[in-house]
């Protein structure tokens, strides 16, 4: 219990849309844990904290709720967007200006980006190259056990 609600809080995800994530991954192949978190990981709002475009998961959810990003092209304000490989995640021209994103741009490259992404710093903009592996998620959740307990 405590580690699934210690996850939902980490990615900012309520019990009915995190139950739906479960089931989700369930459904898919493989591990359901490790589906569970690339799930999580690929959401556009998690998507843009770790290009490091935001400081918190939190803001990284205003910003895309306030339609600060385009994906292939495409404004998109729902933070629970999920990207795909071959994506491509551009900040929008008129938002360059604001300081969150001046504030980024100046401090791209201090911060590690996953091997699943890009960042190309100029043109602040996210190219997704696959999906993220468990090895390569640092976050510090024990899935097996929130499998164990939807499983109940």
């Amino acid at each position: 219990m405590r580690e699934k609600q210690k996850c939902a809080r980490i990615y900012g995800v309520l019990e009915k849309q995190f139950r739906g994530y479960y089931e989700e991954a369930n459904r898919r192949q493989g591990k359901t844990g490790e589906n569970l978190l690339v799930i999580l990981e690929t959401r556009l709002d998690n998507v843009v904290f770790r290009a490091g475009f935001a400081k918190s998961r939190d803001m990284a959810r205003q910003l895309v709720r306030h339609g600060h990003f385009l994906v292939n092209g495409k404004k998109v304000n729902i933070p629970s967007f999920r990207v795909t490989p071959m994506d491509i995640i551009d900040v929008l021209p008129k938002s360059l200006d604001l300081t969150p994103f001046i504030v980024a741009g100046a401090e791209l490259g201090e911060k590690a980006v996953p091997a699943w992404m890009e960042v190309v710093g100029a043109q602040m903009r996210v190219i997704i190259h696959g999906v993220p592996a468990r090895a390569v998620i640092d976050t510090q959740v024990q899935e097996q056990l929130i499998v164990e307990l939807y499983s109940k």
